[in-house]
């Protein structure tokens, strides 16, 4: 319905001679009696042309030509704001497209025909997944799926971490364990990880190796295996959310010359150097920031020689480019915050379009259980594990929750409410919703031989004009929009938001509308639309990654 608001806007506007480059926003007024929808374009563009915004709404109004049978009435309020008030029968059969489009339906064509890469999760392989990962890990995924949604297609990766003092520090670990188990006297480290799994891949060695590696000071055979039995546990534990990446990017081909023997990363020093961002002081190698207002320069090469996160994530993102993706979107934490921006003043000094560049940061999770705050820490081994949270609440309870909130927003995970069978847990009145359809499509076949397979009659639901009737067929109109925004502002949080109200609405329609015991042409007719709300909730469903039970 926006789209088609939107389209005949534009038509007035060009009609009225009125050019402006502000957006058109459809919205829906807070009470009927200013109509069913709203925009405030004449507002917009009255500042933007120097204009008295009222006198513009009432102009455009005179160039509006809505076809006969669509919009019964357009007034203007307050200081610019154009009301329509929608013909019920179009409204009615305008929703009749849900069973033509069926699972395609509110898709998008905005990125058809184009390729947008979705990096997300990455996380460095030195222990199990924890839940403030899987945070990100579930963003990313609906992200992508809303690009999918938008016709993009869409390339799934993780930018494995397999370089760098982290990974050093895990072989380390699983070597002082060994070194235990070897019946040696060990000092270990409190920078270390100390989790169960480190003992656990120390036993896999020893049983192997038994003490064949003691007089092996290198940590290459501890780091390797670590690594190895550490993502496949990462792997599973997406997999049981249904997270499964197309691509995994592994960082130490950044550190790995070419056959001119320089790497990417001293490709990206090189590059930099020629436009007079790189200095040398203080023992380290800077990125010279403070030539594009930074207080400080930043480091790409520490003192030690280590590279800094900016630098590979640099040369990451340039293979980005070079691979050809229209749409580049990072999913990252808030660790992430303070160094993005330089990569992007990067990649934009090298001569690279950044407007291709999406970021999503979402916040810190904490995890609530009994009223008491679980603690997270990786490195004692006492880390709130996503598996752990899985087991508790199922995986739909645990990817509904993470995205239930602005990813902008902290994240207070309460496990009490996820396991909670009632509606104030918003995956039980998702499922409760679909479920409920289906069992009463179930019992319409049983009863009257409803087959709610078929394709309606062309118009069937103009039949209806209760106000429930009405305000859930305006409802299912929106999924198309709301999915399109979601994907532009990279918020998952707002198709939840959506699908709650829709099966809010259900809710009120099923207890309002008798629909059995209605007459026949009548309770055809809300069957059919019951349907038409099963798929919206499918579909929706499907973006946000959950089950659509049958029953419960």
């Amino acid at each position: 319905m926006h789209s088609f608001l939107v389209a005949e806007i534009q038509k007035a506007l060009r009609s009225a001679s009125v050019t402006t480059g502000q957006s058109i926003i459809i919205e829906k007024p807070t009470s009927p009696k200013f109509g069913d929808y709203a925009t405030n374009i004449a507002f917009l563009a009255a500042k933007e042309l120097k204009r008295n915004p009222r006198q513009l709404a009432e102009e455009l109004t005179g160039h509006f030509g809505f076809p006969e049978g669509t919009v019964t009435k357009i007034e203007v309020a307050g200081p610019g704001f154009i009301n329509f008030f929608m013909e019920p029968a179009f409204i009615m059969q305008s929703a009749e497209r849900v069973f033509r489009d069926g699972v395609e339906y509110g898709k998008g064509s905005e990125g058809a025909g184009k390729t947008a890469i979705v990096e997300y999760v990455s996380a460095n392989p030195t222990g199990p997944l924890t839940i403030g990962r899987g945070r990100g890990g579930v963003l990313g995924d609906c992200i992508a799926n809303l690009a999918e949604a938008q016709g993009y297609r869409v390339n799934r990766e993780y930018y494995f971490n397999d370089a760098g003092r982290q990974m050093q520090i895990l072989g380390e670990s699983v070597r002082y364990r060994y070194l235990e188990l070897c019946g040696r006297s060990v000092d270990f480290p409190d920078t270390h990880y100390k989790g169960l799994y480190i003992g656990e891949i120390a036993e896999k060695i020893y049983s192997e190796h038994g003490e064949g590696l003691l007089q092996d000071e290198s940590i290459e055979p501890f780091r390797s295996e670590a690594e190895s039995i550490i993502f496949s546990s990462i792997q599973k534990t997406l997999g049981r959310l249904g997270i499964v990446h197309d691509s995994f990017f592994n960082e130490h081909t950044l550190y790995t010359a070419d056959q001119n023997g320089i790497s990417p990363n001293q490709q990206v020093i090189d590059r930099l150097r020629e436009n007079g961002f790189i200095g040398q002081y203080d023992g380290a190698t800077w990125f010279l920031t403070t030539k594009l207002g930074q207080e400080k320069d930043k480091v790409l090469i520490k003192s030690s020689g280590e590279p800094s996160y900016r630098l590979p994530d640099i040369a990451y993102h340039l293979t980005k480019y070079a691979r050809g993706f229209d749409m580049i979107i990072n999913v990252f934490g808030a660790d992430h915050i303070d160094e993005y921006p330089d990569v992007l003043e990067a990649l934009k000094i090298l001569g690279h379009d950044t407007t291709k560049v999406r970021i999503a940061i979402n916040q810190f999770v904490t995890t609530t259980v009994n009223g008491e705050t679980v603690k997270m820490s990786t490195r004692k081994g006492n880390a709130d594990l996503l598996d752990d949270l899985i087991d508790d609440v199922g995986p739909d309870a645990t990817r509904l929750f993470f995205i239930m909130r602005s990813k902008d927003s902290h994240l207070n995970f309460d496990v009490d409410l996820a396991k909670k069978q009632s509606k104030d847990n918003p995956v039980f009145y998702f499922h409760y919703a679909h479920a409920r359809i289906c069992s009463l499509l179930r019992l319409a076949w049983s009863e009257i031989g409803f087959d709610a397979a078929k394709l309606p009659e062309h118009g069937i639901l103009m039949r209806l004009r209760a106000p429930e009737e009405l305000q859930l067929a305006f409802g299912i109109l929106d999924f198309g929009d709301v999915s399109r925004s979601a994907f532009r502002m990279l918020e998952p949080q707002k198709m939840v938001d959506y699908m709650h109200a829709i099966a809010e609405l259900f809710h009120r329609f099923y207890q309002e509308c008798p629909i059995l015991k209605a007459e026949p042409e009548i309770a055809e007719a809300r069957l059919f639309l019951a349907v038409a709300v099963r798929q919206v909730l499918q579909n929706g469903f499907r973006i946000l990654g959950i089950s659509a039970p049958e029953s419960m």
